[in-house]
């Protein structure tokens, strides 16, 4: 079973989470929109799979390189 994670590239604020667990997504759909210094930061899902796991609450403050949630990849 191949996972993705979705990371923060950044240490931020997570403003909306957009994908939910066991949706499925398509590589490029928005996940999450984080909050850097004001601006707003789409997160996009890079791989086409099932949301199997959602690791952070909106509101929460994240650090660079954290998972934010993790997709089960479509084989």
């Amino acid at each position: 079973m191949n996972i993705f994670e979705i990371t923060a590239p950044v240490a931020g604020i997570v403003n909306k989470i957009v994908i939910k667990k066991d949706q499925q997504v398509l590589a490029g759909d928005v996940a999450m929109i984080l909050e850097v210094m004001k601006m707003e930061n789409e997160l996009l899902t890079e791989k086409s799979g099932t949301v199997s796991e959602i690791s952070v609450e909106e509101g929460a403050m994240v650090a660079a390189g954290q998972v934010l949630a993790k997709i089960q990849i479509n084989e």
